[in-house]
């Protein structure tokens, strides 16, 4: 389990948020870092997209998502693809880059 305090982009209670929306394959609310810890400044670039080297399709993201990558870049497992509609691993073996080659997630 993380150990940083958490919160969601749009206020949705952790545990409710997660829940997938069949029609987008989207979740309900994305877990971030809190406003106060992403302040403490990024280890990473700040950085609002992403491409899925699968099918070679770019997805933008929230900024307080983007800051809570750029500050802990192992926070999340996964990320969206707008394209597929679903989520895959990010990290050393995942599926995302980010537009200078590196993995997202590391």
């Amino acid at each position: 389990m993380w150990n940083k305090p958490q919160e969601t982009v749009k206020g949705t209670p952790l545990g409710e948020h997660a829940e997938i929306d069949p029609t987008t394959g989207l979740q309900k609310d994305y877990r971030i870092l809190p406003a106060e810890e992403r302040e403490k400044g990024y280890v990473r670039p700040v950085r609002l997209q992403y491409t899925h080297e699968a099918c070679g399709v770019v997805t933008q993201m929230a900024l307080a998502i983007a800051e809570t990558y750029a500050r802990t870049p192992g926070f999340y497992g996964a990320t969206y693809c707008v394209a597929c509609r679903t989520h895959f691993p990010v990290g050393k073996d995942g599926e995302f880059v980010w537009e200078d080659g590196s993995k997202v997630g590391t």
